[in-house]
C-alpha cells in the first residue's frame, strides 16, 4: 500500500469510517496508511471551499466520503474533491462512497424527468479510477459509469449474516426471509443462500407485492410465498427511508401469524424517525453507512467489508472472492 493515502473530513461522520478502515488494513494486512484531514468550509453564501494541508504529488488518494451529508452538497464535494486531487498531481483518485445517492433515479418512470444516476455517473467519473460503494438500490447503474472508472458494487450480506449467527442463533431458526417488493427478490435469495450455507439448515422465503396511491404512500398490500405462521420474519432491504413500506409489511405478516418479525436494511435515513418502526419490529439492524444511533437500533459495522475490498484493488486482487 505504499503511496496510498485515505483523505476524509474530521469534522464530518466519515472520519470515524475511515479510521475504522484504517485499523482494519493495519492490523490484518500490516499496512500503515496515513489518513489525511481534508479541511472543508463554507463562504457565508454557503460554497464550499476545500483547503488542503497536505501533498497528495503521486499518491493514490482514496476518499472516503460522508453519507450523512445533504444529497447536493454531498455532489458538490465529490466534484471539488476530484478537481483538487487532480491539480495536486494525485497518481489516481478513488471513491468510497457507503451510500450511493440518487441511485433510485436510475431510469425514466415518466415523461420529462432526468435520469439523475446516471448525470450523477456523467460528471463524477471522469479522471476518477475507482468507486467502491454498497448494496446499489439498482445494480444496473454500474452500466452508467465507463470502463475506465469500474464501479465496485459490494454486498453486506456476508457481514450480516456473521453478526447474527454471532449474536442472534436462535432466532435464525424457523427462519422465513421475505423482501418487501418483487425488485428485491433477487437481493432476499442471495441473502437466503448465504444462512443456509452457514446454518446448513433450510430456510423459507416469500415477497410482498405492494401498489402505491402516489409517491411514498402505499395503496394496497399483499403477501406471497411460503407461511409466515409461528415463523421467525426477517424482511431484507436496501434502504430505510420514511419505512412506510417495511411498517405496512410488518403489519400484514403480524395478521397472518409470525412469531417474530426483523428487518434489515443497509442505508437507514429514516426520514421520519424511528419512533413507528421502532413499536412495529421485535429487531432492527441497520449498517453504519449511514449514522443514527437509538435503542430501537443494532447497527453492522461494515467498514472491515470496505477496507478489504480497498486493499484487494490496490493489490490487484479478486474483490468478488469476497462474496463467493
Amino acid at each position: 500500500m505504499e503511496n496510498v493515502v485515505f483523505l476524509a473530513d474530521k469534522n464530518s461522520n466519515s472520519w470515524d469510517f475511515a479510521l475504522s478502515i484504517q485499523k482494519y488494513i493495519k492490523e490484518t494486512k500490516n499496512e500503515d496508511v496515513p489518513l489525511l484531514h481534508i479541511p472543508i468550509k463554507k463562504f457565508r453564501n454557503q460554497e464550499i471551499q476545500f483547503e488542503p494541508t497536505q501533498n497528495l504529488r503521486k499518491k493514490d488518494v482514496y476518499f472516503i466520503h460522508d453519507s450523512n451529508k445533504e444529497p447536493q452538497q454531498w455532489w458538490v464535494e465529490l466534484l471539488l474533491l476530484k478537481d483538487l486531487a487532480l491539480r495536486a498531481s494525485a497518481n489516481s483518485v478513488n471513491f468510497i462512497l457507503p451510500d450511493m445517492y440518487y441511485s433510485r433515479q436510475d431510469r425514466k418512470d415518466k415523461s420529462r424527468v432526468p435520469i439523475s444516476a446516471r448525470a450523477l455517473a456523467d460528471s463524477i467519473s471522469s479522471g476518477v479510477k475507482r468507486i467502491i460503494t454498497l448494496d446499489l438500490h439498482a445494480g444496473q447503474i454500474q452500466g452508467f459509469y465507463p470502463a475506465t472508472t469500474p464501479l465496485d458494487n459490494l454486498y453486506s450480506f456476508p457481514e450480516v449474516v456473521k453478526y447474527l449467527l454471532k449474536t442472534h442463533p436462535e432466532e435464525l431458526k424457523n427462519l422465513l426471509i421475505i423482501s418487501p417488493d418483487a425488485g428485491g427478490v433477487t437481493r432476499a435469495k442471495a441473502f437466503l443462500r448465504r444462512i443456509e450455507e452457514f446454518t446448513k439448515t433450510p430456510c423459507e422465503i416469500g415477497f410482498m407485492i405492494k401498489e402505491r396511491s402516489k409517491p411514498g404512500e402505499i395503496g394496497s398490500m399483499r403477501y406471497t410465498g411460503s407461511s409466515p405462521e409461528e415463523k421467525n420474519v426477517l424482511i431484507i432491504d436496501d434502504i430505510i427511508d420514511s419505512g412506510g413500506t417495511l411498517c405496512s409489511s410488518a403489519q400484514l405478516l403480524r395478521e397472518l401469524g409470525a412469531k417474530r418479525i426483523m428487518c434489515y436494511a443497509t442505508h437507514g435515513l429514516f426520514t421520519e424517525g424511528l419512533e413507528k418502526i421502532g413499536q412495529v419490529f421485535d429487531k432492527i439492524f441497520i449498517s453504519n453507512t449511514h449514522y443514527v444511533h437509538s435503542d430501537h437500533l443494532e447497527i453492522i459495522d461494515v467498514a472491515p467489508l470496505f477496507a478489504e475490498a480497498i486493499y484487494r484493488a490496490q493489490k490487484g486482487l479478486s474483490i468478488s472472492e469476497l462474496f463467493e
